[in-house]
């Protein structure tokens, strides 16, 4: 991706519409130093920055992120064509995608986890002040049992945010 060619028509929209980096800055709720960085080509906007200007400019994210005006019979190719450089461009890779669903699924769920194994624990302990082993067992066999439902639930939760969501990129 050229993050300069993005930047400079970035710029060029901008001074287009006869606004100051300060002016557009206050528009997005940001910096003008932030704009400047876009402009550079130092960074690239966020998504949430992209849908922005994409709404400001009458432009396409596509566009943006071409850093040219695209023909309306061009979209769909060049839509294609850009999903796939900033895919395979992407630092934000595989293992890091992964490895963030995992924590997110973690973060989302750890009162369920905690409230599931606290009750265990309590039905463990009910069986030990009771002597109860049959107690004991049926503890054991439902703490494994929900055990591997929440590791089904985290996989199935991480598997469709990697290949089910189309450039599911982190909230």
């Amino acid at each position: 991706m050229d993050m300069q060619a993005i930047g400079r028509f970035l710029s060029s929209l901008r001074r287009e519409r006869g606004m100051t980096q300060e002016q557009l800055a206050q528009q997005l709720g940001t910096t003008g130093k932030t704009i400047s960085r876009w402009e550079t080509g130092t960074y690239l906007p966020p998504v949430e920055m992209l849908q922005q200007l994409s709404c400001l400019y009458g432009l396409t994210i596509n566009e943006l992120l071409q850093g040219e005006r695209i023909l309306p019979e061009e979209q769909s190719a060049r839509a294609d064509e850009t999903i796939a450089r900033v895919m395979r461009e992407s630092p934000f890779l595989f293992q890091e995608r992964q490895t963030f669903w995992h924590r997110k699924w973690l973060r989302d769920h750890r009162w369920t986890m905690l409230a599931t194994f606290a009750a265990m624990a309590a039905v463990q302990v009910a069986a030990l002040l009771l002597d109860d082993s049959r107690l004991s067992v049926a503890g054991a066999l439902l703490t494994m049992g929900l055990v591997v439902m929440l590791r089904n639930q985290q996989a199935d939760y991480i598997e469709h945010h990697l290949f089910d969501d189309k450039l599911d990129l982190p909230e």
